[in-house]
């Protein structure tokens, strides 16, 4: 009796090993975990939330997800939930918690969140906040909190000038300006230290009822070190999440040359 002869097409040359069975490793994505890697950042005025989260977007190519852009964006296109938020600004008063929550929810509903995961920057930042996404089923894998001493925060704020002709930011203590655009520098209105006062108030008045619901993946990050060293502490919680969330992805990390993390078109 014939021996069967097995057709090899050109795409599968190359895949053979003489004397072993053809097993074609398994597809592999090139991003696995950080795909649906789900985090929240918090942090007082002036802590460094914006510069960490360009930084981690950068890094982890998560989805930057802020209220206040939602907010703008669904107002603008006119949606259901947006008519509905438009009324309560119009009218000056404070977006209700479900209605924020229906736009939370329908942003991480969509493709590029599924893709990549998301950054929720800023939000909760309240307890009836963070009540209500969890009654929604939006809950973190890590919880990140920038800790800075209320009198750092003032002094960040109120050293802070504007340059309206670049649009570029200074400090007169940490980022001194050229001394060619001293002159031409402003200060915002709010960067004050009373307005400064009331806000980190607030943000302090609140923050520990929001933490209460993440206590167990909550990261306390000292935003008093420099903004790579902060980083550096923020990047080893992300990997930890990662690792819990999908071990192989830190070993493939370690050994990308290995068959099971081989990535292949």
């Amino acid at each position: 009796m014939l021996a069967q002869q097995r057709v090899v097409t050109p795409r599968q040359q190359g895949t053979f090993r003489s004397g072993k069975a053809c097993v074609r490793p398994a597809r592999r994505s090139s991003v696995r975990t950080t795909a649906t890697l789900k985090v929240m950042i918090s942090g007082a005025p002036a802590a460094g939330k914006g510069t960490q989260c360009a930084k981690i977007i950068d890094k982890y190519n998560l989805v930057h997800i802020s209220v206040g852009d939602i907010l703008r964006d669904e107002v603008k296109n006119g949606t259901a939930a947006g008519k509905k938020a438009k009324d309560y600004m119009e009218r000056g008063v404070l977006v209700p918690d479900e209605v924020v929550v229906e736009m939370v929810k329908s942003r991480l509903a969509q493709d590029d969140v599924k893709m990549q995961g998301w950054l929720l920057d800023g939000y909760p930042r309240s307890a009836s906040q963070a009540e209500a996404i969890e009654k929604e089923g939006i809950r973190p894998d890590l919880f990140l909190l920038i800790q800075v001493p209320d009198e750092l925060l003032v002094e960040r704020v109120v050293g802070r000038r504007l340059d309206p002709v670049t649009g570029a930011i200074y400090h007169m203590k940490y980022k001194l300006p050229p001394p060619e655009v001293v002159d031409r520098l402003q200060q915002r209105s709010d960067d004050t230290e009373d307005k400064c006062r009331v806000r980190v108030a607030t943000h302090n008045a609140n923050v520990g009822a929001v933490v209460g619901y993440y206590k167990d993946v909550l990261r306390e990050i000292d935003g008093t070190k420099s903004m790579d060293a902060v980083f550096e502490d923020i990047s080893a919680a992300l990997d930890e999440a990662i690792t819990k969330k999908d071990p192989l992805e830190a070993y493939c990390k370690d050994q990308p040359a290995a068959d099971e993390c081989r990535v292949y078109e």
